[in-house]
């Protein structure tokens, strides 16, 4: 009866639902930045299954029903993104013009270091899209020829390393202005990031949904092309 009840879909969703809410209490207490209640969750739920032997492919089943809810959260991004619109249009230019610096620079510094530490060429490729949405990133690594798989893996790592500590950088390089906070957690954190900025204020994740649409359409169009200048190289 217990393994019944362990391995069905209802006790995945209600666990998963569940040590959310929990750590969710707690953060929103405490307010410490390693109690981000993502990235417990993920913790929590990876020993829960350790511990009593379940097989992930027995919690996806039910976990799943929950990945069909991003499709509509990523839709309520555009939210806060038409209510502040005009705030968005007066800095047009500022906006796309540190898009493409932070692009660049996000797609250049992890080929370097990545490089430098020794990584395959292969792995290289897939790190290129980190900052993106995973689907986008998938699509994105598969045609430039990383490893989609890989390229998932570190685009939830980076962003649940976003949401995490973000905010924290930003305020330690004294990062204060809401707009620049926001662009940036949409930027290098993509949606988790974006979700951390809407905490703060609306305004905060309509800037952050802007750094995470443009990060992402720069980074299909320019990947490509930055990779071949490093070809000889990797």
């Amino acid at each position: 009866m217990n393994n019944f009840l362990l391995g069905s879909d209802t006790f995945a969703i209600a666990l998963t639902f569940g040590l959310y809410f929990v750590f969710q209490k707690l953060y929103s207490r405490f307010n410490l930045f390693f109690l981000n209640p993502v990235l417990t969750t993920i913790i929590t739920l990876i020993a829960f299954l350790q511990i009593f032997g379940i097989p992930y492919s027995t919690y996806s089943k039910g976990g799943n029903f929950i990945s069909l809810l991003l499709k509509p959260a990523i839709v309520a991004l555009g939210v806060p993104l038409y209510l502040n619109l005009e705030h968005i249009k007066k800095q047009k230019n500022g906006i796309i013009l540190s898009q493409l610096a932070g692009c660049v620079t996000g797609i250049v510094s992890v080929i370097i270091f990545a490089k430098i530490f020794g990584a395959s060429k292969p792995i290289i490729l897939s790190l290129v899209p980190k900052s993106v949405t995973t689907p986008l990133a998938m699509e994105i690594s598969n045609s430039i020829g990383g490893i989609p798989s890989v390229s998932a893996g570190v685009v939830v790592t980076v962003g649940i390393l976003g949401s995490v500590a973000g905010l924290w950088f930003l305020k330690i390089i004294r990062v204060k202005h809401q707009d620049a906070a926001g662009i940036a957690m949409g930027t290098a954190a993509h949606g988790l990031g974006t979700a951390r900025a809407a905490e703060l204020s609306e305004r905060h994740g309509a800037f952050a949904t802007i750094g995470l649409i443009l990060n992402g359409i720069f980074t299909a169009l320019f990947a490509p092309w930055i990779i071949k200048l490093f070809e000889k190289w990797l």
